[in-house]
């Protein structure tokens, strides 16, 4: 069964590497849509949802959806090469296009709501890079914080050191890269971190590797929805996980809808 996710797991993100040459690095363009609820009124910085590794933009429009509904001014970004490459060489990318959200909304500040390797481009920014300037809230979605054993499995089965993909290599537990992005405060500067992880992420094991230290809020779904069955994609498309994003960005109690859609 670990085999055949991992294969599939390889597959898919060859396919998606394959399919799509574009990044977000392109003037972004606003997704704003007129407020319609009581959250607008909290909506002061710009949104920008970070993709993961193989993660297409038009795969976020769930999650972006919600958000405009909300009355945020909410961006997608795409990571170069879907995020097969380098990832502080991707978190220096993401550090131009916030400033590029900054100078197109006039917005001196921005929230992040990041999935999966997209939370890990983005804590980076924040911590090697001066973002906690310019970012507000960063919420991250099945973000391997200190690695997975998935990325680890792929030399197990004799296909190399993450079959060449740099990212995974990255990812691995114990790599060089985490030991150096999780040397010290997981949590500098005034920024509020909150992390989002569910028991069923078929990516991100131990699951608790979701999570970080230093003062963040660490919400395990199931803790308060043990019925509730999300995975790692699922993320970004489950109404409960979205409950707890929405949340987030009002500085909020966690107090996730179970029966959400």
């Amino acid at each position: 069964m670990l085999l055949r996710k991992t294969a599939l797991v390889l597959a898919l993100a060859t396919a998606a590497l394959l399919a799509s040459t574009a990044t977000a690095t392109a003037a972004p363009a606003s997704t704003t849509a007129a407020p319609t609820t009581p959250f607008a009124a909290a909506a002061a910085n710009p949104v920008i949802v970070v993709g993961g590794l193989s993660g297409v933009a038009v795969a976020y429009e769930p999650i972006a959806a919600r958000l405009r509904a909300d009355g945020y001014r909410t961006f997608i970004y795409q990571l170069p090469g879907l995020g097969f490459g380098d990832i502080p060489t991707s978190a220096r990318a993401f550090a131009g296009y916030v400033d590029q959200v900054r100078a197109s909304t006039g917005a001196a500040s921005v929230d992040v709501v990041a999935h999966s390797e997209g939370g890990l481009v983005s804590r980076y920014y924040l911590k090697r890079l001066g973002g906690t300037a310019t970012v507000g809230r960063y919420v991250s979605l099945g973000t391997p914080q200190y690695g997975t054993y998935v990325a680890n499995i792929v030399a197990f089965l004799g296909l190399g050191s993450c079959a060449g993909v740099v990212a995974c290599q990255q990812m691995t537990i114990g790599s060089t890269f985490l030991a150096d992005l999780n040397a010290g405060d997981d949590t500098p500067g005034a920024v509020r971190y909150t992390t989002i992880r569910t028991l069923q992420d078929e990516l991100v094991r131990p699951t608790g590797n979701a999570a970080v230290n230093d003062g963040a809020t660490n919400v395990l779904i199931q803790s308060y929805c043990p019925l509730r069955v999300v995975g790692h994609l699922g993320l970004v498309l489950d109404g409960t996980a979205y409950t707890i994003v929405r949340g987030a960005l009002v500085d909020g109690p966690v107090r996730p809808n179970c029966l959400a859609l």
